[in-house]
């Protein structure tokens, strides 16, 4: 199993679940996060004031599929997430040892 998370641009959210729908995915968790890569922020004007946001909205999506998905959901993600701009996001895959749902006890890829 590969735990798949991506950093992307809020508005982008629906484009990738409706993505990720497609391929079946049924579990996926959501976080508001905030942060920057090589854009560095940017600054903006607020009452004639001027000041640096330095951490930018962005929105964290994780899931966890089975390892011969990791190509198609990689694919998926980057076609609906891409905007052609900076910050359009990262994606990040991990290998995932165990897995257990709490409710029945299954393990692993049945815990999926």
């Amino acid at each position: 199993m590969k735990k798949i998370e991506t950093i992307i641009k809020p508005f982008k959210l629906e484009d990738v679940k409706d993505a990720l729908t497609a391929l079946d995915i049924t579990g996926m968790t959501v976080s508001e996060v905030k942060g920057y890569g090589r854009q560095q922020g940017h600054s903006e004007l607020y009452r004639g004031a001027e000041y640096v946001v330095d951490f930018l909205p962005k929105i964290k999506i994780e899931v966890v599929i089975k390892e011969d998905m990791v190509d198609a959901v990689i694919e998926a993600i980057s076609k609906s997430a891409r905007t052609g701009k900076i910050g359009d996001g990262k994606i990040f895959v991990s290998a995932i040892e165990k897995s257990v749902r709490i409710r029945t006890g299954e393990l692993d890829e049945e815990a999926v």
